[in-house]
């Protein structure tokens, strides 16, 4: 996969399935991950380089990105602007 512009591929975290108190969660409480893996970057838009490179684990917005179903493994495509915070 290779975004185009300023989008990024990102892999999201595997939701929590446990609770910090060892409470095991059910599917329908378990919360959308807000958190995960660039795969792959796009060139940057306008003449402006990104700021996110491949192999970095962001934070991004709860209902940011488009879901994709990639050879069995899912992935969010989204604009680099909904990218809060770098880790």
């Amino acid at each position: 996969m290779k975004p185009i512009n300023d989008r990024v591929v990102v892999k999201p975290a595997k939701a929590e399935t446990k609770t910090a108190g060892g409470i095991i969660l059910p599917d329908t409480a378990k919360e959308k991950p807000q958190k995960g893996k660039v795969i792959a970057v796009g060139p940057g838009k306008d003449g402006n380089a990104m700021t996110v490179k491949k192999g970095n684990t962001v934070l991004y917005g709860k209902y940011a990105g488009q879901e994709l179903n990639y050879e069995g493994e899912d992935y969010l495509i989204m604009r680099e602007d909904d990218i809060l915070v770098i880790l």
